[in-house]
This record gives C-alpha cells, structure tokens and sequence, in this order.
C-alpha cells in the first residue's frame, strides 16, 4: 500500500496500533497518568542506554532496561517500554520493516519479565538466566524477519540457517542482558520501589 520510503511512516502507525491495547488497559486506573510518566521515563533511559553503547556491537542495555520495567510495573509497563524503545530509537538507527520484530520481540521481552516479576525478583540466577534466554528469543524473532525479507515467506532451511550464523553475535548481546541486568537492577529498583511507595502505584501483574 505504500511505497519503500514510507517505512518511517508505516513502522510509526504499526507503533501507534500495537501499543493501543495497552494504553487503554490505562484507562481504568486512577495512577495511569503517574505510571505513564515511569515508562515515558525508563523508555528514555533505554534510548539513552541504546545510544550510548552505539560503537559497542550488540552489546545493548535495552532489554534489561525493559525487563527492569516490567519487574517492579508489569508486563503491561514493560511491553510499552520496549515497542517504545524500538521505534524511537530507530529514528536515529533506522526505520524500516525491521521496526515492528523489533518492536514485538522487545515488548514481549517486557511482558513475559512482568508475568515471572514474583519469581524473578526472589531469584537472583532465575532473572539473570531469564536476561539470558530473552537475548536468544530476540535473536530469533528477527531472524524470522530476516528470513521473511529474504524469501519473501517463511522458510525453515533458511531461519535455521540464519539463527546459526547468527549465533555469536546472539551469544553477545544475551551475555549483555546479564552484565546489565547484574550492573542496573538493583540500584534502579530501589527507585522504583521508593517511586511507587510514594504514589501508590501498583503493577498490573504482581
């Protein structure tokens, strides 16, 4: 429907569509406003993080800024932190029909962090073992894009074959997730935690 150009455009309303649902769950709670501020926030720092370590190949704090998120706000909080992420950040790294995997692969990233946040939280190895595994499952996601983009469909051979070229560099950026995770969660958690004592902000999955 729209020319290669308009990848910015395209990836901005598939932004805009995606994060609807979770907007609207907002709707309902008396400190959605303050809880929109956390993730206006942390989806900052996550840019920030992204673009900090720019010269550093696949060495990124982006999912454990995410999945610092949806520990201490939900899966809600943090499937809006990394589709956010994403698209804001590409403006800088490059829209295109990459935009929306990464999207997706990042939120769910924070949604299933905000699902296990009780069990995460209690288990320090268990959270760096969850970091760990997201790099890999992200890895994944985009390789099906880029094995969609390739073949113009899905084709087992070639994901298989994708996912194993790419497996340093996946071995890389899940070693991140770890580093980041041990290095942020606890010093910005407490802020959290101070921040929702204050406001009297629950998380929507804890």
């Amino acid at each position: 429907m729209f020319p290669e150009k308009s990848y910015g455009f395209v990836s901005l309303l598939c932004a805009v569509l995606a994060c609807v649902p979770f907007f609207a769950s907002f709707e309902k709670k008396k400190t959605a406003s303050r809880t929109l501020v956390i993730i206006s926030v942390m989806t900052a720092l996550s840019v920030g993080g992204r673009f900090i370590f720019a010269p550093v190949p696949f060495f990124k704090p982006v999912s454990a800024m995410v999945i610092i998120t949806a520990l201490y706000f939900g899966g809600e909080s943090g499937f809006l932190t990394g589709a956010m992420t994403a698209v804001i950040s590409n403006f800088y790294f490059g829209q295109g029909p990459w935009t929306p995997f990464q999207m997706f692969a990042w939120g769910m990233v924070g949604f299933f962090a905000g699902v296990l946040a009780k069990h995460l939280l209690k288990n320090k190895i268990l959270l760096l073992s969850y970091g760990f595994i997201s790099g890999f499952m992200y890895s994944l996601v985009m390789d099906i894009w880029t094995t969609l983009w390739m073949d113009g469909g899905f084709n087992l051979l070639r994901f298989l074959a994708q996912a194993a070229s790419a497996l340093p560099v996946t071995a890389v950026y899940a070693v991140s997730n770890v580093i980041f995770l041990l290095l942020l969660t606890k010093p910005i958690g407490k802020k959290l935690d101070r921040i929702k004592l204050k406001y009297g902000l629950i998380p929507e999955n804890r």
